[in-house]
């Protein structure tokens, strides 16, 4: 199972879903989705965004957990 960790690293940075669809070139509309869990897969390019927008690395806002 894959754990999103998207709304602790927001609320580290105090960022609203906003501004990162902002800052990543995201719509908001994708980062409701990500942010709620709304989706099924994300592409690569997504993820290169949102670890730009946040700072931070894949494992700070995804975390594997075997089932």
């Amino acid at each position: 199972m894959i754990k999103n960790k998207l709304s602790i690293m927001m609320g580290v940075r105090k960022m609203n879903m906003a501004e990162l669809a902002r800052l990543a070139g995201l719509s908001h509309v994708a980062v409701f989705r990500i942010y709620h869990n709304k989706t099924k897969t994300i592409e690569l390019e997504t993820i290169n965004k949102l670890c730009y927008a946040l700072d931070c690395k894949i494992q700070d806002i995804f975390e594997y957990i075997p089932d």
